[in-house]
This record gives structure tokens, C-alpha cells and sequence, in this order.
């Protein structure tokens, strides 16, 4: 099945001190707490993430990746604070309990927040996918994300967070500089694409509250009936921004049936399905639900699909240089170059569909 949220025993080397985790978790509630378990979900490339049961209450545990040194790129009080602004507003927020930036505790910045009860939907598609299911999976992805632009960030308390101002501009450098921070190989449409994103950079929009890698397996369903969001997780690279390039990223990450053959290995759940929205049809419903203009869509769809490439570079550049084991991550330099291609294909083409 491809609804899911199942964990497994923690992987060697990625274990967390369960004594120091109750006693700090006693401290800060000012109570005892009973029995305290710990398993890992196995999904994810960048931060780590466990189900912590206590007494048979499950939370969910956050941290970053251990051997990594880019402190933005897992930024856990970041997270723990977006949290406890969104889930005082939203349903589909989680809400927050515990935060520590104290090393001596896990080793790390964690926080820990109530797990949300549902499913999540993976790559493999459901067995009762039909149509009238895939658009309303299609439906209810986009319209989470057009209420999440709707906020407001000074009402939520966020109104501080991030610099909306040349925020556009910022990420096309930054990203470019990631990049060339953990290349590895030489990937000729990396550069041409980071070239054209330089040139065609746009004007910042208004600052809202973006989320940054807003996908199907980044939200939980109430049910496998898929007709409500319910959590929105993963918020470590939330901020206030520019809400196109926020859906630039999500379009990024929707793989259609005509794009190149190995970007399907890549994709986060089944929108190549008969009856999915295209690219073109969400973006022309965000259109229709917000009233912005996506006419140059395409510079925020590309952008996406470079600084994903950039996401993987950087965690195949750990892996090369032995800071993690973990074998998944072997093969993602191979991701990294299908992302530059259908990249730079659509640059060429001149707009984000697939045919």
C-alpha cells in the first residue's frame, strides 16, 4: 500500500540517548514520565525523524541528520517556532511541546511535537485510484497550500520571519552557491540553468508564509479516502517570502506522464495517474483561487527543480565524503542530473508542461 506511516527500529548510528531524552523531557514538563520508546520513520533524506511513545502518547521527534554541518539547512528552532504560531491557527499544523538547542541533551537542536493521526500518501499510487480520487487529491493539495498564502504573518505572530524583500534574488544566489559548495561532477546543465535563473530573475512578490517543500509526502490525510489534509509536516525551511516560488517548488516535485523516463524514480506520489491535475492546471487553479498572476510561471518551476537538485547534490556530497553510510544516497547524483536536464528542457520548450 502506498498509505502509510509505519516506523521501524532505529538505524545503526542514529540511535538517540533515551535516558537523557526522558530526563530532559521530565525537567521541562515538570512531571515523571513512564515508559519511553523510540522508533525511527524510515522516509526522509535530510533531517531525522522518530516516534517517541510515552506512556502510550506518541510524539514525534525531529533532529538533524548526524555528520552534518550546515546548521541552516536543519534548523529546528525555526521549525519548533512556525509550529507554535501556525497550530495556534490552522488545524493542519502540528502542534509543538518540547524544543531543546542544548548538545548535551541529543547532540543536537530537536523538538518534539504531537504525532497527527492519518495517512500519508507515497509514490505508489493507491489500489482504488480512480480519477475522481486523483483530482481530489489534486484539489486538496493546491487548496491547503493557497490557505497557507492566505495568512497573514503579523496576525499568526510570524510577522518577523525571514526577509520578504529581494527574496527572489537571494535564493537564485544562494542556491548557486550551495551548489557550488558540494558539487562533485561536472553537470553542464546545472550551470546553464543557474545562468538563465540569474538572467530572468523576477521581481520579490509579497512576503507570505511559504513552506518550502510542500508535497504529497510532506502532508497527512485524514483518511485513505483522501478528502482532508490534516498535518502539514516538515517546516525547516519555512519562512515569509515570495509565494511563487513556494509553488514553483511543489510544481517542481509533480512528475507528469510525458517527463523524461528516470525523473518517475524521483517522484513523491502518484501525479502521473490518469486523472491528476497537470502542472499547468494547478498552477491555473492557484491562479483562480488567489488572484496572482502566473504568467512567468516558468522561472519558479525551474528554480524548483534546480534547488531540489541542489538538495540532493548536498546530501550525495555527505555521502562522498563519508559523513553518512547510508547507502539510499549512493545513487542520487543520478537525481541530480535528471533535475538539471528536465530543467533546462523546459527552459528550452518555454513552459512547464510535459508535451
Amino acid at each position: 500500500m502506498s498509505v502509510e506511516n509505519r516506523t521501524r527500529a532505529v538505524r545503526e548510528g542514529e540511535e538517540l540517548d533515551v535516558l537523557k531524552l526522558k530526563a530532559y523531557l521530565e525537567a521541562q514538563w515538570g512531571r515523571p514520565i513512564g515508559d519511553l520508546e523510540i522508533e525511527q520513520f524510515p522516509g526522509g533524506y535530510s533531517n531525522l525523524t522518530y516516534l517517541v511513545r510515552i506512556d502510550e502518547q506518541d510524539y514525534v521527534l525531529r533532529r538533524p541528520p548526524f555528520g552534518s554541518k550546515v546548521k541552516r539547512a536543519h534548523d529546528m528552532g525555526r521549525e519548533f517556532r512556525v509550529l507554535s504560531a501556525l497550530s495556534a491557527h490552522r488545524d493542519w499544523a502540528p502542534e509543538p511541546v518540547a524544543h531543546s538547542d542544548d548538545p548535551d541533551v541529543l547532540g543536537a537542536e530537536f523538538y518534539l511535537m504531537k504525532k497527527v493521526d492519518g495517512v500519508i500518501l507515497r509514490r505508489k499510487p493507491p489500489e482504488d485510484l480512480d480519477e475522481p480520487m486523483a483530482r481530489r487529491l489534486s484539489e486538496t493539495l493546491l487548496d491547503t497550500l493557497v490557505d497557507m498564502h492566505s495568512l497573514d504573518p503579523a496576525d499568526v505572530g510570524l510577522g518577523d520571519l525571514g526577509r520578504p524583500e529581494g527574496y527572489v534574488e537571494r535564493q537564485v544566489e544562494g542556491w548557486i552557491k550551495r551548489y557550488g559548495k558540494s558539487a562533485t561532477d561536472q553537470i553542464d546543465d546545472m550551470n546553464r540553468v543557474a545562468e538563465w535563473l540569474r538572467k530572468e530573475t523576477p521581481a520579490s512578490g509579497p512576503g507570505v508564509i511559504i513552506h518550502n517543500d510542500y508535497k504529497f509526502d510532506n502532508v497527512v490525510y485524514d483518511s485513505p479516502a483522501f478528502g482532508r489534509i490534516v498535518g502539514v509536516l516538515d517546516w525547516e525551511m519555512a519562512t515569509c517570502g515570495d509565494a511563487l516560488m513556494d509553488l514553483g517548488t511543489s510544481l517542481s516535485y509533480w512528475v507528469e506522464a510525458g517527463d523524461l523516463e528516470g525523473l518517475k524514480n524521483l517522484s513523491f506520489g502518484p501525479t502521473a495517474q490518469p486523472g491528476m491535475f497537470t502542472r499547468q492546471e494547478l498552477a491555473e487553479r492557484y491562479a483562480e483561487k488567489t488572484g496572482r498572476d502566473v504568467s512567468g510561471i516558468l522561472f519558479y518551476f525551474a528554480f524548483g527543480l534546480y534547488k531540489t537538485a541542489v538538495v540532493l547534490q548536498q546530501i550525495y556530497y555527505r555521502y562522498q565524503q563519508g559523513l553518512t553510510k547510508d547507502e539510499r544516497f549512493a545513487g542520487l547524483i543520478f537525481g541530480v542530473r535528471l533535475l538539471a536536464q528536465s530543467a533546462q528542457r523546459a527552459i528550452d520548450r518555454g513552459h512547464i508542461s510535459s508535451t
